[in-house]
């Protein structure tokens, strides 16, 4: 199959915003420090700039984020181009054409808000910018199923799925990469990745922070929408997918797909919310918010592999510490042959942040003359030096027209049936104190078992 052809100018909306400044500049400059940013950057907001007045911008943005590489910004400064206006004004795309001259497959980044991505898609289709183009949106893509179906409409009159790349950075994280290579890569995996070995997973996505200024954005979000629906169902679909059928791009999202459509829709009596104690008093937060800063639920995939297995997901701020682990506990051995075994299981330990470890929990003899044993961690730990950033190694696949690390129509819909349930107010919110692992009433959906805890020392058990 012959690769897309790549993409031959990048523009992206709300070029004066904050994620321009902390994720994109970052990773432009990135980019221009391997050599692999060979193309104008069109930058467009309402902000009144210059284009000086912009490359200034992008600097200051870099020396606030990571630093400035003088050798790899002058090659981005030279690159940068800037439209002012605002996006209801077709006048804006009248000159976006115009500082595109020349190109003839642009990609468009959407670093803006969900609510004006109708309005931008189609001033970009009416003066001619979404021809043979690329579109990315960031996450979160809708705020439950019906809107998810509706943003997806919009973008579907002017885009076809194939030149729609929807941006999840979580995917692009070099743990979560590893992730999928480890369960791929390794033969010794697959014959015990089932009901048969498999007893129960669990997922815990933990911050000791709280929303740090981000108040008013998190009430319109919550714990389920932020990072559950998309991050924490992502890593569960790396765990519970198939093989793919072939090796590109689109074969690994159809078993990403599929994964998603095994997943049971959540019911509230499978959910527990919790909010932290003064969420209240945050800025942009309402004084009677019932919106959830913690969220734990129990999953089940409807499918001949996983069939009885439950995964359980755990989701917080101002938690315990900040990690975010995969804990995969076996069934115990079929026969007990000395007396000390205890109920601890084996299990496989993932750490996606914040470093990379792997470990498989185990039980091995004491030293002495009894038959007595103890519990061991074999741990391997990735130090990465140079490792590329998510939003750089995302921007260089959209350029270059690959879609393996972005999420698919039918996915995002998918993942939207999983949660739509539970969203809001269908179950009660539970308040809990800064520095513990959230309400108590969490441990319950666990049918007598525990949480695993991220803190526990890799060196043991």
């Amino acid at each position: 199959m012959a690769a897309p052809p790549h993409s031959d100018a990048l523009v992206f909306f709300g070029a004066s915003g904050d994620l321009a400044a902390k994720q994109i500049f970052p990773a432009l400059q990135a980019l221009a420090r391997r050599g692999n940013l060979e193309l104008p950057v069109v930058g467009v907001a309402r902000s009144e700039w210059t284009l000086e007045r912009f490359r200034a911008a992008a600097r200051e943005s870099l020396a606030r984020h990571g630093g400035v590489d003088e050798t790899a910004f002058a090659v981005l400064a030279a690159r940068l181009r800037y439209v002012t206006g605002d996006y209801r004004d077709p006048a804006t795309f009248t000159r976006l054409a115009q500082a595109l001259a020349g190109a003839a497959r642009p990609l468009h980044y959407l670093a803006i808000p969900p609510s004006l991505f109708e309005t931008v898609v189609g001033g970009l289709a009416q003066a001619g910018c979404a021809t043979n183009a690329r579109i990315v949106v960031e996450k979160p893509f809708g705020r439950d199923l019906a809107s998810a179906l509706e943003l997806n409409a919009t973008l579907g009159r002017c885009f076809p799925e194939s030149a729609i790349f929807r941006i999840d950075h979580y995917l692009g994280k070099e743990p979560v990469q590893n992730l999928l290579y480890f369960r791929f890569g390794n033969a010794f995996l697959e014959p015990i990745w089932n009901r048969h070995y498999v007893s129960r997973v669990q997922i815990t996505m933990a911050e000791s922070f709280g929303v740090q200024g981000r108040g008013r954005f998190y009430e319109e979000a919550g714990a389920i929408r932020d990072v559950v629906q998309n991050h924490l169902l992502q890593v569960a679909a790396l765990l519970a997918m198939e093989a793919p059928v072939g090796h590109d791009a689109e074969r690994l999202r159809d078993a990403k797909t599929q994964a998603f459509k095994a997943m049971r829709p959540i019911v509230p009596g499978e959910v527990v919310r919790g909010q932290y104690r003064g969420y209240r008093s945050e800025d942009g937060v309402d004084p009677a918010s019932d919106v959830e800063t913690f969220a734990a639920l129990r999953l089940h995939f409807d499918s001949w592999r996983w069939a009885g297995v439950p995964f359980y997901i755990r989701a917080g701020k101002c938690l315990a510490t900040t990690a975010t682990e995969v804990r995969v506990d076996l069934k115990p051995p079929p026969h007990v042959l000395f007396g000390d075994v205890s109920a601890a299981p084996n299990y496989f330990r993932f750490r996606l942040s914040p470093h990379v470890v792997l470990a498989l929990g185990a039980r091995a003899k004491r030293p002495g003359e009894a038959m007595v044993g103890e519990e061991v961690q074999l741990v391997a730990c990735h130090e990465h030096g140079d490792e590329m950033a998510p939003y750089e190694r995302l921007l260089a696949d959209a350029m270059r027209g690959d879609q393996t690390l972005f999420a698919r129509e039918d996915a995002v819909e998918a993942a939207w049936c999983v949660v739509d349930r539970v969203l809001g107010r269908t179950t009660p919110l539970h308040i809990y104190d800064t520095g513990t692992w959230g309400p108590p009433e969490a441990a319950a959906l666990l049918d007598g078992g525990r949480w695993h805890d991220p803190q526990a020392d890799f060196g043991r058990a």
